[in-house]
């Protein structure tokens, strides 16, 4: 069975980030740096609180990825609408000008067609509405209005669908931005309670990341092969990022969330899956057992979809755990969370 070893150490410019990210658990505010308290019992569930946040915050994450990823679906579809209809009126703009030239010929000829008058007034509807005016105009005329006021009302619908997707869009905007007031504020919550224990019960708390983090370094992944290419090439991608932080809301390349990770690593494989870990559950076909799962496979955790990672073999899973943590392999049985089911893509 071989043992797998980190192919690197983070460069010195993930250095900063991986600070910042374990002072969640190790911050001292001013007061408790300067003694260390007796120890609380009233202290001993703190961890407990600060662990139920930091799953609260990921499931909020996944909510707001969901969010993004319908904004920057309906941004582009907007921006589609909107160059359609930009097109559709220029060339309502050149039939215009062809109706017009016709009409200044006919003027000058000694008379213009009532429809073409109709036309030029701003009101050609009433012309095709009324069955009358049809005997006063050429069958040429006829079919250029008939074509004009089609390209006019598809037109108009072009423009109230970008009008309503767009009202769609600032909704979702101000979704996205409730949800990241959420997440922000149960990430401070979590770090006021931190803030309340003493130097060595934070210390502590580093420690266990710590043992953590070194743990993932000596993992035994046994040597399972992929069922793919492209799930081999996805793992292999998603190995290269052992020791990113976990940041909500990042999908790479140097800090990540939970589905982050997985569609980062499978877009380097060139395979686009769903950016949420709810959209990537039904990605591809299930898998039920984890005894069937194979390295590259998508992990499906917690019972609302909140939480994905790949299967990496021997029972372990390659993820971005939570808030205050690294890119790392854990066991399944151990990571705290209920598995549901997997998914192998492609």
């Amino acid at each position: 069975m071989a043992s797998h070893r980190r192919p690197k150490q983070p460069g010195p410019r993930y250095t900063g980030v991986l600070t910042a990210t374990a002072a969640a658990a190790v911050a001292l505010s001013p007061q408790a740096a300067s003694a260390d308290p007796l120890p609380d019992p009233t202290k001993k569930g703190v961890k407990a609180q600060v662990d139920r946040l930091y799953e609260q915050a990921t499931q909020a994450t996944e909510k707001y990825n969901g969010a993004r990823e319908k904004a920057d679906a309906l941004r582009k579809h907007v921006a589609t609408l909107q160059d359609a209809a930009a097109r559709k009126q220029g060339e309502l703009n050149e039939l215009r000008d062809r109706i017009g030239a016709a009409a200044a010929g006919q003027y000058r000829s000694g008379g213009l067609d009532p429809a073409l008058q109709l036309l030029l007034s701003g009101d050609p509807d009433t012309y095709l509405e009324t069955a009358s005016a049809l005997d006063h105009a050429g069958e040429r005329q006829t079919a250029a209005l008939q074509h004009f006021l089609s390209q006019q009302r598809g037109l108009r619908q072009q423009r109230r669908e970008a009008s309503g997707q767009l009202r769609e869009l600032d909704s979702l905007q101000k979704e996205l931005g409730r949800r990241k007031s959420e997440i922000q504020g149960t990430l401070r919550e979590a770090q006021r309670l931190l803030n309340t224990l003493s130097a060595k019960e934070r210390a502590r708390i580093a420690e266990e990341e710590d043992r953590a983090n070194r743990a993932s370094e000596r993992v035994d992944l046994g040597n399972e092969a992929s069922t793919s290419e492209r799930a081999a090439a996805a793992f292999a991608a998603a190995k290269s990022r052992v020791g990113m932080p976990y940041v909500w809301g990042a999908s790479g390349p140097s800090s990540f969330d939970c589905s982050g990770l997985t569609s980062w690593a499978y877009r380097q494989a060139g395979v686009t899956i769903p950016r949420t870990s709810q959209g990537q559950a039904g990605a591809g076909t299930r898998i039920g057992s984890l005894d069937a799962l194979k390295p590259g496979d998508l992990v499906i955790m917690r019972s609302d979809l909140s939480h994905v990672g790949f299967y990496a073999g021997n029972g372990q899973i390659l993820h971005a755990p939570k808030p205050g943590a690294q890119v790392r392999y854990e066991s399944i049985a151990r990571s705290g969370m209920p598995f549901m089911w997997g998914v192998r893509i492609g």
